[in-house]
């Protein structure tokens, strides 16, 4: 990994790649995702401040994980600008994160524990099934393919009908 001479403060691109192991193209994409930031050059090259090896390490440490980049940007805005963060600063956003990967390691092993029924079942039955059909709510109260519609005003019912074309002529909802 090359290093960057102490003296130096901001960084290119090319050289937050290199130090961070995160590709150009990735960086690009971080920046669009307010993830980190730069400032441009004169020559309207990118220039990226210290602290953004630090903040691609994280990013990439928690897409590792499987945190949201959404739920990685407000955790981003927490921290100081103008400073690399502490490993306090980054001990308090990864705290934060903890219950919403211990709830993921818990359903990966709820299907760990239910695979070998399955592949020994073979049905994938979408009644009973842990793996096709997860902690299926609406299946407890309604049947089908898809979510029907509440039972609405019957009038309104006849306006959408009419202005859908169907000649005043009421669809079934299937109520």
């Amino acid at each position: 990994m090359p290093q960057i001479p102490e003296k130096i403060q901001e960084l290119t691109v090319g050289q937050l790649a290199a130090r961070s192991g995160a590709a150009v193209s990735a960086l690009h994409f971080y920046e669009s995702k307010g993830l980190i930031s730069s400032r441009r050059t004169s020559g309207n090259q990118r220039r990226y401040s210290r602290d953004a090896l630090r903040r691609v390490a994280f990013v990439r440490a928690a897409q590792r994980v499987g945190i949201p980049l959404a739920t990685v940007r407000e955790a981003l805005t927490e921290l100081p600008e103008e400073r690399t963060p502490t490993e306090d600063d980054w001990a308090r956003l990864s705290e934060a994160w903890r219950s919403e990967l211990d709830e993921r390691i818990k359903q990966l092993n709820r299907l760990r524990d239910h695979l070998t029924d399955c592949i020994g079942c073979g049905c994938l039955s979408l009644d009973t099934c842990v793996l096709s059909n997860p902690d299926d709510v609406f299946g407890e109260r309604l049947t089908g393919s898809r979510l029907l519609v509440e039972r609405r005003d019957s009038a309104a019912t006849r306006r959408e009908t009419a202005a859908a074309g169907h000649g005043g002529t009421e669809v079934e909802r299937g109520d």
